[in-house]
Protein backbone atom coordinates (compact mmCIF):
# COMPACT_ATOMS: atom_id res chain seq x y z
CA UNK A 1 0.00 0.00 0.00
CA UNK A 2 2.49 2.12 0.84
CA UNK A 3 4.37 1.79 -2.53
CA UNK A 4 1.18 2.46 -4.12
CA UNK A 5 0.77 5.75 -2.35
CA UNK A 6 4.28 7.01 -3.50
CA UNK A 7 3.56 5.53 -6.93
CA UNK A 8 0.33 7.64 -6.71
CA UNK A 9 2.32 11.10 -5.96
CA UNK A 10 4.89 10.24 -8.41
CA UNK A 11 2.70 9.48 -11.77
CA UNK A 12 0.74 12.49 -10.78
CA UNK A 13 3.39 14.82 -11.33
CA UNK A 14 4.95 13.10 -14.31
CA UNK A 15 1.70 13.71 -16.20
CA UNK A 16 1.80 17.01 -15.95
CA UNK A 17 2.95 18.91 -18.65
CA UNK A 18 8.74 21.79 -17.05
CA UNK A 19 8.86 25.26 -17.31
CA UNK A 20 10.68 26.81 -20.59
CA UNK A 21 9.55 30.18 -20.68
CA UNK A 22 12.92 31.58 -22.21
CA UNK A 23 11.45 30.34 -25.30
CA UNK A 24 9.38 33.77 -25.20
CA UNK A 25 11.95 35.89 -23.37
CA UNK A 26 12.81 39.12 -24.94
CA UNK A 27 10.74 38.03 -28.65
CA UNK A 28 10.01 41.82 -29.15
CA UNK A 29 6.65 41.65 -30.87
CA UNK A 30 5.05 39.26 -28.14
CA UNK A 31 3.68 41.65 -25.56
CA UNK A 32 4.18 38.24 -23.07
CA UNK A 33 7.84 39.07 -22.93
CA UNK A 34 7.12 42.25 -20.83
CA UNK A 35 5.76 39.78 -18.01
CA UNK A 36 9.34 38.03 -18.07
CA UNK A 37 11.31 41.13 -18.77
CA UNK A 38 9.68 44.46 -18.51
CA UNK A 39 12.53 45.98 -19.78
CA UNK A 40 12.74 44.68 -23.09
CA UNK A 41 12.65 46.19 -26.62
CA UNK A 42 9.57 46.01 -28.13
CA UNK A 43 8.19 46.84 -31.51
CA UNK A 44 4.29 47.48 -30.70
CA UNK A 45 2.46 50.49 -30.01
CA UNK A 46 -0.32 49.08 -28.46
CA UNK A 47 -2.16 45.62 -27.62
CA UNK A 48 -5.56 43.46 -25.95
CA UNK A 49 -5.67 39.96 -24.80
CA UNK A 50 -8.59 37.89 -25.48
CA UNK A 51 -9.72 37.36 -21.79
CA UNK A 52 -8.73 33.76 -20.46
CA UNK A 53 -6.90 33.17 -24.11
CA UNK A 54 -4.30 35.78 -23.94
CA UNK A 55 -1.83 33.12 -22.64
CA UNK A 56 -2.15 29.66 -21.50
CA UNK A 57 0.81 27.71 -19.82
CA UNK A 58 1.49 24.80 -18.21
CA UNK A 59 4.66 23.02 -17.17
CA UNK A 60 6.16 20.36 -14.66
CA UNK A 61 9.03 18.70 -13.91
CA UNK A 62 10.42 15.70 -12.00
CA UNK A 63 14.34 16.06 -11.70
CA UNK A 64 15.16 12.33 -10.20
CA UNK A 65 12.46 9.66 -12.15
CA UNK A 66 10.11 9.55 -15.34
CA UNK A 67 7.05 7.21 -15.96
CA UNK A 68 9.14 4.87 -17.78
CA UNK A 69 11.36 3.77 -14.67
CA UNK A 70 8.36 2.38 -12.75
CA UNK A 71 6.34 0.96 -15.73
CA UNK A 72 8.75 -0.27 -18.27
CA UNK A 73 8.50 -4.26 -19.14
CA UNK A 74 11.47 -5.49 -17.74
CA UNK A 75 9.97 -8.35 -16.06
CA UNK A 76 10.80 -6.83 -12.74
CA UNK A 77 8.10 -6.50 -9.89
CA UNK A 78 7.01 -3.16 -9.90
CA UNK A 79 6.92 -2.88 -6.46
CA UNK A 80 11.06 -3.14 -6.70
CA UNK A 81 11.40 -1.16 -9.89
CA UNK A 82 9.89 1.66 -7.22
CA UNK A 83 12.66 0.59 -4.53
CA UNK A 84 15.13 1.41 -7.15
CA UNK A 85 13.70 4.99 -8.24
CA UNK A 86 13.48 5.29 -4.90
CA UNK A 87 17.06 4.79 -4.33
CA UNK A 88 18.42 6.32 -7.13
CA UNK A 89 17.06 9.72 -6.35
CA UNK A 90 18.68 12.10 -3.75
CA UNK A 91 16.86 14.47 -1.36
CA UNK A 92 17.62 17.40 -4.08
CA UNK A 93 15.95 15.64 -6.54
CA UNK A 94 12.80 17.68 -6.94
CA UNK A 95 8.96 17.78 -8.29
CA UNK A 96 8.18 21.05 -9.76
CA UNK A 97 4.39 22.44 -11.42
CA UNK A 98 3.41 25.63 -12.45
CA UNK A 99 0.08 26.90 -14.57
CA UNK A 100 -0.79 30.38 -15.24
CA UNK A 101 -3.36 31.63 -16.96
CA UNK A 102 -4.06 35.97 -17.72
CA UNK A 103 -7.58 36.77 -17.68
CA UNK A 104 -7.15 39.98 -18.83
CA UNK A 105 -4.16 41.90 -20.48
CA UNK A 106 -3.46 45.65 -22.45
CA UNK A 107 -0.42 47.52 -23.08
CA UNK A 108 -0.95 51.15 -24.89
CA UNK A 109 1.64 53.64 -25.86
CA UNK A 110 2.31 56.85 -23.80
CA UNK A 111 4.76 58.38 -25.92
CA UNK A 112 7.72 57.57 -27.89
CA UNK A 113 9.67 56.31 -24.70
CA UNK A 114 7.13 55.23 -22.55
CA UNK A 115 4.67 51.74 -22.89
CA UNK A 116 2.19 50.75 -19.95
CA UNK A 117 0.71 47.85 -19.30
CA UNK A 118 -1.58 45.83 -16.89
CA UNK A 119 -3.34 42.92 -16.35
CA UNK A 120 -4.49 40.45 -14.09
CA UNK A 121 -3.22 36.31 -14.64
CA UNK A 122 -3.70 33.51 -11.92
CA UNK A 123 -0.90 31.04 -11.55
CA UNK A 124 -0.12 27.87 -9.61
CA UNK A 125 3.19 26.91 -8.46
CA UNK A 126 3.94 23.91 -6.36
CA UNK A 127 7.69 22.83 -5.75
CA UNK A 128 8.56 20.37 -3.81
CA UNK A 129 12.38 18.08 -2.78
CA UNK A 130 12.18 13.94 -1.93
CA UNK A 131 12.13 13.71 1.28
CA UNK A 132 14.34 10.36 0.72
CA UNK A 133 15.40 9.80 4.01
CA UNK A 134 11.37 9.69 5.07
CA UNK A 135 10.03 7.94 2.05
CA UNK A 136 12.70 4.94 2.57
CA UNK A 137 11.46 4.72 6.45
CA UNK A 138 7.64 4.70 5.33
CA UNK A 139 8.30 2.37 2.66
CA UNK A 140 10.96 -0.27 3.73
CA UNK A 141 10.92 0.59 7.73
CA UNK A 142 13.91 0.48 9.51
CA UNK A 143 14.74 -2.83 9.84
CA UNK A 144 17.54 -3.00 7.17
CA UNK A 145 19.19 0.23 8.54
CA UNK A 146 20.02 -0.30 12.12
CA UNK A 147 22.28 2.61 12.95
CA UNK A 148 21.48 4.89 10.08
CA UNK A 149 19.61 8.57 10.49
CA UNK A 150 16.74 9.34 8.85
CA UNK A 151 16.79 13.24 8.63
CA UNK A 152 13.66 15.28 8.92
CA UNK A 153 15.36 17.98 7.50
CA UNK A 154 14.67 16.80 3.55
CA UNK A 155 10.70 17.44 3.98
CA UNK A 156 10.43 20.96 2.29
CA UNK A 157 7.54 21.85 -0.01
CA UNK A 158 6.16 24.83 -1.11
CA UNK A 159 2.71 25.12 -3.05
CA UNK A 160 0.09 27.80 -3.42
CA UNK A 161 -2.60 29.20 -5.59
CA UNK A 162 -3.21 33.11 -6.27
CA UNK A 163 -4.19 36.06 -8.44
CA UNK A 164 -1.79 38.54 -10.09
CA UNK A 165 -3.04 42.15 -10.50
CA UNK A 166 -0.15 44.27 -12.39
CA UNK A 167 1.24 47.66 -14.33
CA UNK A 168 4.57 47.78 -15.56
CA UNK A 169 6.15 50.63 -17.27
CA UNK A 170 8.68 50.15 -20.21
CA UNK A 171 10.62 53.60 -20.79
CA UNK A 172 13.31 53.89 -23.15
CA UNK A 173 16.08 56.46 -21.99
CA UNK A 174 17.96 56.64 -25.01
CA UNK A 175 19.00 54.74 -28.15
CA UNK A 176 21.07 51.91 -26.02
CA UNK A 177 19.27 51.55 -23.01
CA UNK A 178 15.90 50.37 -22.60
CA UNK A 179 14.43 50.07 -18.69
CA UNK A 180 11.09 48.46 -16.80
CA UNK A 181 9.74 47.90 -13.95
CA UNK A 182 6.09 46.54 -12.91
CA UNK A 183 4.41 46.46 -9.59
CA UNK A 184 2.25 43.47 -8.39
CA UNK A 185 -0.42 43.18 -6.23
CA UNK A 186 -1.20 39.08 -4.92
CA UNK A 187 -4.35 37.74 -3.57
CA UNK A 188 -3.26 34.48 -2.07
CA UNK A 189 -6.24 31.74 -2.83
CA UNK A 190 -4.36 28.88 -1.12
CA UNK A 191 -0.66 28.13 0.37
CA UNK A 192 0.82 25.26 2.18
CA UNK A 193 4.46 25.33 2.88
CA UNK A 194 7.01 23.37 5.15
CA UNK A 195 10.95 24.83 5.36
CA UNK A 196 13.39 24.63 7.70
CA UNK A 197 12.46 21.43 9.63
CA UNK A 198 15.30 19.77 12.02
CA UNK A 199 15.57 16.87 13.51
CA UNK A 200 16.57 13.03 13.38
CA UNK A 201 15.49 9.34 13.75
CA UNK A 202 17.67 6.41 14.06
CA UNK A 203 17.66 2.91 15.81
CA UNK A 204 20.86 1.59 17.59
CA UNK A 205 22.36 -1.27 18.20
CA UNK A 206 22.24 -2.00 22.15
CA UNK A 207 23.45 -5.38 22.98
CA UNK A 208 23.89 -4.53 26.45
CA UNK A 209 20.73 -2.68 27.28
CA UNK A 210 17.53 -3.57 28.25
CA UNK A 211 16.39 -4.05 25.01
CA UNK A 212 18.53 -5.05 21.50
CA UNK A 213 17.65 -1.37 19.78
CA UNK A 214 17.14 1.62 21.39
CA UNK A 215 14.85 4.25 19.19
CA UNK A 216 15.75 7.91 19.32
CA UNK A 217 14.52 10.97 18.02
CA UNK A 218 16.49 13.90 18.59
CA UNK A 219 15.48 17.66 17.98
CA UNK A 220 13.07 17.37 15.85
CA UNK A 221 10.87 20.44 14.92
CA UNK A 222 8.72 20.12 11.91
CA UNK A 223 5.95 22.73 10.69
CA UNK A 224 3.21 22.43 8.33
CA UNK A 225 1.70 26.04 7.24
CA UNK A 226 -1.40 26.58 5.45
CA UNK A 227 -4.06 28.99 4.32
CA UNK A 228 -6.94 29.41 2.79
CA UNK A 229 -7.22 25.28 3.68
CA UNK A 230 -9.12 24.63 6.79
CA UNK A 231 -12.43 26.04 5.95
CA UNK A 232 -12.42 23.84 2.67
CA UNK A 233 -11.68 20.95 4.79
CA UNK A 234 -14.16 21.89 7.68
CA UNK A 235 -17.13 21.66 5.24
CA UNK A 236 -18.00 18.30 4.25
CA UNK A 237 -21.06 19.41 2.25
CA UNK A 238 -19.91 21.70 0.24
CA UNK A 239 -21.13 21.68 -3.16
CA UNK A 240 -18.33 22.22 -6.00
CA UNK A 241 -20.17 24.82 -6.94
CA UNK A 242 -20.01 26.57 -3.45
CA UNK A 243 -16.37 25.25 -3.60
CA UNK A 244 -16.00 27.55 -6.70
CA UNK A 245 -17.73 30.28 -5.72
CA UNK A 246 -15.46 30.71 -2.26
CA UNK A 247 -12.35 30.33 -4.25
CA UNK A 248 -13.20 33.39 -6.73
CA UNK A 249 -14.12 35.10 -3.52
CA UNK A 250 -10.41 35.19 -2.24
CA UNK A 251 -9.66 35.76 -5.92
CA UNK A 252 -10.44 39.26 -5.08
CA UNK A 253 -8.21 39.78 -1.88
CA UNK A 254 -9.79 37.61 0.42
CA UNK A 255 -7.39 38.30 2.86
CA UNK A 256 -4.11 37.28 2.16
CA UNK A 257 -2.56 39.78 0.10
CA UNK A 258 0.51 40.97 -0.90
CA UNK A 259 3.35 42.90 -2.53
CA UNK A 260 5.80 42.53 -5.29
CA UNK A 261 8.41 44.01 -8.55
CA UNK A 262 9.66 43.01 -11.41
CA UNK A 263 12.72 44.88 -12.60
CA UNK A 264 14.63 44.92 -16.00
CA UNK A 265 16.66 46.32 -18.51
CA UNK A 266 18.24 46.35 -22.22
CA UNK A 267 21.57 47.15 -23.58
CA UNK A 268 22.27 47.23 -27.22
CA UNK A 269 26.13 46.94 -26.75
CA UNK A 270 26.89 47.38 -30.76
CA UNK A 271 24.34 47.96 -33.44
CA UNK A 272 23.85 43.79 -33.36
CA UNK A 273 24.74 42.75 -29.48
CA UNK A 274 21.94 42.89 -27.26
CA UNK A 275 22.37 42.49 -23.42
CA UNK A 276 19.41 41.74 -21.17
CA UNK A 277 19.00 41.12 -17.21
CA UNK A 278 15.43 41.04 -15.39
CA UNK A 279 14.28 39.67 -11.97
CA UNK A 280 10.69 38.78 -11.24
CA UNK A 281 8.38 38.53 -8.47
CA UNK A 282 10.49 40.05 -5.90
CA UNK A 283 7.66 40.47 -3.31
CA UNK A 284 5.89 38.21 -0.30
CA UNK A 285 2.52 37.22 1.02
CA UNK A 286 0.83 38.08 4.61
CA UNK A 287 -0.91 35.14 5.19
CA UNK A 288 -3.51 35.70 7.78
CA UNK A 289 -7.13 34.69 6.78
CA UNK A 290 -8.20 31.13 6.96
CA UNK A 291 -4.64 30.23 8.91
CA UNK A 292 -3.69 26.74 10.38
CA UNK A 293 -0.53 25.37 10.83
CA UNK A 294 0.72 22.10 12.40
CA UNK A 295 3.65 21.82 14.28
CA UNK A 296 5.60 18.76 15.56
CA UNK A 297 8.32 18.75 18.01
CA UNK A 298 10.34 17.51 20.70
CA UNK A 299 13.27 14.55 21.71
CA UNK A 300 12.79 11.26 22.81
CA UNK A 301 14.40 7.99 22.98
CA UNK A 302 12.84 4.31 24.16
CA UNK A 303 14.28 0.86 24.30
CA UNK A 304 10.45 -0.75 22.76
CA UNK A 305 8.22 -2.66 24.94
CA UNK A 306 10.25 -4.13 27.43
CA UNK A 307 8.03 -5.96 29.52
CA UNK A 308 6.60 -9.30 28.30
CA UNK A 309 4.41 -9.80 31.40
CA UNK A 310 3.18 -6.46 32.84
CA UNK A 311 3.40 -5.74 36.24
CA UNK A 312 0.11 -5.74 38.39
CA UNK A 313 -1.32 -2.98 40.57
CA UNK A 314 -2.45 -3.19 44.21
CA UNK A 315 -5.89 -4.15 42.82
CA UNK A 316 -4.19 -7.19 40.73
CA UNK A 317 -5.02 -5.51 37.69
CA UNK A 318 -2.51 -5.48 35.01
CA UNK A 319 -0.74 -2.01 35.02
CA UNK A 320 -1.47 0.18 31.73
CA UNK A 321 1.86 -0.06 30.32
CA UNK A 322 0.80 0.57 26.70
CA UNK A 323 -1.46 3.57 27.45
CA UNK A 324 1.81 5.24 30.00
CA UNK A 325 3.91 4.93 27.20
CA UNK A 326 1.32 6.29 24.70
CA UNK A 327 1.46 9.27 27.64
CA UNK A 328 4.85 9.51 27.57
CA UNK A 329 5.94 9.79 23.95
CA UNK A 330 2.80 12.23 23.70
CA UNK A 331 4.35 14.36 26.11
CA UNK A 332 7.72 14.25 24.75
CA UNK A 333 6.95 14.18 20.99
CA UNK A 334 4.42 17.30 21.52
CA UNK A 335 2.01 17.91 18.27
CA UNK A 336 0.19 21.20 18.11
CA UNK A 337 -1.84 23.00 15.59
CA UNK A 338 -1.93 27.22 15.48
CA UNK A 339 -4.09 29.45 13.90
CA UNK A 340 -1.44 32.48 13.41
CA UNK A 341 -0.09 34.43 10.53
CA UNK A 342 2.90 33.65 8.58
CA UNK A 343 4.58 35.40 6.26
CA UNK A 344 6.07 33.79 2.75
CA UNK A 345 7.97 34.75 -0.01
CA UNK A 346 7.42 34.46 -3.72
CA UNK A 347 9.73 32.20 -5.89
CA UNK A 348 12.13 34.83 -7.36
CA UNK A 349 13.01 34.38 -10.72
CA UNK A 350 16.47 35.80 -12.96
CA UNK A 351 17.10 35.79 -16.64
CA UNK A 352 20.70 36.82 -18.29
CA UNK A 353 21.11 37.04 -21.83
CA UNK A 354 23.06 38.04 -25.16
CA UNK A 355 21.65 37.89 -28.59
CA UNK A 356 23.61 38.64 -31.89
CA UNK A 357 21.11 39.68 -34.68
CA UNK A 358 22.23 39.52 -38.23
CA UNK A 359 20.52 39.28 -42.04
CA UNK A 360 19.45 42.72 -41.85
CA UNK A 361 15.81 43.25 -43.07
CA UNK A 362 14.62 45.68 -45.38
CA UNK A 363 11.24 46.04 -43.49
CA UNK A 364 9.41 48.59 -42.23
CA UNK A 365 11.26 50.33 -38.96
CA UNK A 366 9.03 51.41 -35.89
CA UNK A 367 10.35 54.38 -34.53
CA UNK A 368 9.92 52.66 -30.72
CA UNK A 369 12.90 50.11 -31.27
CA UNK A 370 15.72 50.66 -30.09
CA UNK A 371 17.87 49.07 -32.57
CA UNK A 372 16.55 51.34 -36.04
CA UNK A 373 18.45 48.22 -38.30
CA UNK A 374 16.13 45.03 -38.18
CA UNK A 375 17.42 41.41 -38.48
CA UNK A 376 16.17 38.18 -39.98
CA UNK A 377 17.91 35.61 -37.51
CA UNK A 378 18.77 35.91 -34.23
CA UNK A 379 21.38 33.80 -32.13
CA UNK A 380 20.88 34.00 -28.16
CA UNK A 381 21.83 32.47 -24.93
CA UNK A 382 20.08 33.02 -21.84
CA UNK A 383 20.85 31.62 -18.02
CA UNK A 384 17.57 31.70 -16.21
CA UNK A 385 16.78 30.27 -12.39
CA UNK A 386 13.89 30.33 -9.86
CA UNK A 387 14.70 30.62 -5.92
CA UNK A 388 13.49 27.62 -4.29
CA UNK A 389 13.60 26.85 -0.38
CA UNK A 390 17.29 25.29 -0.72
CA UNK A 391 18.72 27.31 -3.20
CA UNK A 392 18.11 28.65 -6.79
CA UNK A 393 16.88 26.08 -9.78
CA UNK A 394 18.78 26.34 -12.74
CA UNK A 395 18.14 26.23 -16.88
CA UNK A 396 20.80 27.43 -19.69
CA UNK A 397 18.99 27.94 -23.22
CA UNK A 398 20.64 28.46 -26.51
CA UNK A 399 18.12 29.18 -29.26
CA UNK A 400 17.82 30.92 -33.01
CA UNK A 401 15.13 32.96 -33.80
CA UNK A 402 13.95 33.42 -36.89
CA UNK A 403 11.83 36.33 -39.00
CA UNK A 404 10.16 34.56 -42.02
CA UNK A 405 7.88 37.55 -43.04
CA UNK A 406 7.28 40.37 -41.09
CA UNK A 407 4.05 38.32 -39.58
CA UNK A 408 5.79 35.24 -38.74
CA UNK A 409 8.45 34.03 -37.06
CA UNK A 410 9.78 31.06 -35.26
CA UNK A 411 12.67 29.99 -32.29
CA UNK A 412 14.06 27.03 -31.88
CA UNK A 413 15.81 26.38 -28.63
CA UNK A 414 18.00 23.85 -26.87
CA UNK A 415 17.70 23.80 -23.00
CA UNK A 416 19.80 21.96 -20.24
CA UNK A 417 18.65 21.95 -17.23
CA UNK A 418 17.31 19.50 -14.20
CA UNK A 419 15.41 17.38 -16.27
CA UNK A 420 16.85 17.07 -19.49
CA UNK A 421 20.27 17.57 -21.59
CA UNK A 422 18.69 17.35 -25.03
CA UNK A 423 15.77 19.27 -24.16
CA UNK A 424 14.41 20.53 -27.77
CA UNK A 425 11.69 23.86 -27.73
CA UNK A 426 9.84 25.66 -30.63
CA UNK A 427 8.07 28.54 -30.42
CA UNK A 428 5.80 30.06 -33.48
CA UNK A 429 4.14 33.20 -33.67
CA UNK A 430 1.51 34.54 -36.61
CA UNK A 431 -0.10 37.62 -37.05
CA UNK A 432 -2.97 38.36 -39.33
CA UNK A 433 -4.66 41.68 -39.72
CA UNK A 434 -3.49 42.94 -36.28
CA UNK A 435 -4.63 39.54 -34.98
CA UNK A 436 -1.54 37.45 -33.39
CA UNK A 437 -1.81 33.56 -32.07
CA UNK A 438 1.65 31.91 -30.64
CA UNK A 439 2.38 28.80 -29.08
CA UNK A 440 5.60 26.96 -27.89
CA UNK A 441 6.41 23.40 -26.49
CA UNK A 442 9.66 22.37 -25.08
CA UNK A 443 11.09 18.86 -24.73
CA UNK A 444 9.74 18.01 -28.11
CA UNK A 445 12.55 14.78 -28.48
CA UNK A 446 10.10 13.02 -25.67
CA UNK A 447 7.17 13.68 -27.69
CA UNK A 448 7.51 9.74 -29.24
CA UNK A 449 7.60 8.58 -25.80
CA UNK A 450 6.33 10.78 -23.37
CA UNK A 451 6.67 8.30 -20.51
CA UNK A 452 10.32 8.61 -20.40
CA UNK A 453 10.46 12.64 -20.15
CA UNK A 454 10.94 14.08 -16.81
CA UNK A 455 9.63 17.64 -17.82
CA UNK A 456 7.88 19.11 -20.78
CA UNK A 457 5.94 22.90 -20.68
CA UNK A 458 3.01 23.99 -23.33
CA UNK A 459 2.36 27.63 -23.29
CA UNK A 460 -0.10 29.49 -25.88
CA UNK A 461 -2.25 32.37 -26.63
CA UNK A 462 -3.87 34.83 -28.63
CA UNK A 463 -4.17 38.92 -28.91
CA UNK A 464 -4.53 41.56 -30.81
CA UNK A 465 -1.35 43.94 -31.16
CA UNK A 466 -1.04 47.04 -32.66
CA UNK A 467 1.83 48.35 -34.33
CA UNK A 468 1.07 51.96 -36.08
Amino acid sequence: MRCWLLLTFLFSFSLLSAQNKPLLYNVDDLPQSLLLNPGTQIDFIGHVGMPFLTQIHVSAGTSGVSLHDIFRDDGTNINTRIREAMHKMTSYDHFTANEQVEVISLGWQLDKRNYLSTGVYQELDFFSYFPKDLAILVNEGNADYINDTFDFSQAAFTGEILTVYHLGLNHQFDQRLTVGIRGKLYSGIFNAETTGNTGTFTTFETPQGPNKYRHVVENMNVRVNTSGFASLNEEKDMTVEEGTAELLKRSFFGGNVGVGMDIGLSYLLTEQFVASASVQDIGLMFQREDVESYHYYGSYQTDGLEPLFPELDENGKALPYWDDFEDEVDRNLIDRTYNEAYVTWRPAKFNLAMAYGFGQAFLPCNYRTVNKVRYMNQIGMNLSGILRPRGFVYAFTTYWDKKITETQRFRIAHTIDDYSFANLGLMYSTTFNRFNFYIAANNLLAVPNLAKARGASLQLGMQMVFKD
